[in-house]
């Protein structure tokens, strides 16, 4: 566990980049895109294989999006949802079959397993509900909702916003950083000799198949959230 990050600095603004972030947010972005060209490759009135694995998920997404507004509104954020729930269900897997460490610097982990990234998804997220709240129920409908149902609750409802920032982001980033510690931890027991070996095998795995689940549930949560946001935003019964 004792390592650091392969850190970049621009010279022309001196901003500082975490070259293994944006290496692994381009890994989960390819990988997305190749599961979507294979699905859509080849389209069918009877969708089989990976066609029907693509479009299971699209209902899935549409059933998430359904429970929160109406699909007259909801319908835009379609295509949003589906990405969102592949690309970080990506991300949240790619750290778990092993980690690379270079030179003292950790270059292969999920990317999600970094607060950085996950705060900046949130970010996007609750920028988004706000640009289509202005956009669909224009200023004096958007500004309504911070007024009702009494107006002296306002503040609140502007703390509000940046509590949902920090708990959509944290959640992620905790779960899943969690989880790539303690199989850090496990895989470090493994390699003391056959007796660590014999020890850490089973918790390993229990650990490893646990930690799927919770980066799949994370997923969910997460454009679950996301569209709860949003439908408080563009939905008048909110």
């Amino acid at each position: 566990m004792d390592h650091g990050a392969p850190m970049w600095q621009d010279p022309l603004f001196g901003l500082w980049f975490n070259l293994s972030n944006v290496m692994m947010l381009l890994v989960a972005a390819l990988v997305v895109f190749l599961i979507a060209f294979i699905s859509t490759r080849n389209l069918n009135l009877k969708p089989t294989g990976m066609q029907n694995f693509m479009e299971w998920i699209m209902d899935f997404v549409k059933g998430i999006i359904k429970s929160n507004m109406d699909w007259k509104d909801g319908g835009r954020f379609h295509v949003l949802g589906i990405t969102l729930i592949m690309f970080i269900f990506v991300s949240n897997m790619l750290g778990l079959p092993f980690a690379i460490v270079v030179q003292g610097d950790l270059w292969w982990k999920s990317p999600t397993a970094d607060a950085t990234v996950t705060m900046t998804l949130a970010a996007t997220v609750i920028i988004l509900s706000h640009y289509y709240g202005l956009k669909l129920k224009g200023v004096k409908g958007y500004t309504a909702g911070y007024l009702q149902p009494m107006p002296f609750l306002a503040p609140l409802k502007v703390i509000e916003e940046f509590a949902n920032t920090l708990t959509l982001g944290l959640r992620l980033y905790g779960n899943i950083y969690a989880g790539e510690i303690l199989i850090s931890l496990l895989a470090g027991v493994a390699v003391t000799g056959f007796l660590g070996y014999f020890a850490a095998f089973l918790p390993f795995m229990a650990w490893l198949g646990f930690s799927i689940f919770i980066g799949t549930i994370q997923a969910f949560i997460f454009v679950m959230l996301t569209m709860v946001y949003i439908s408080h935003k563009v939905s008048d019964d909110h």
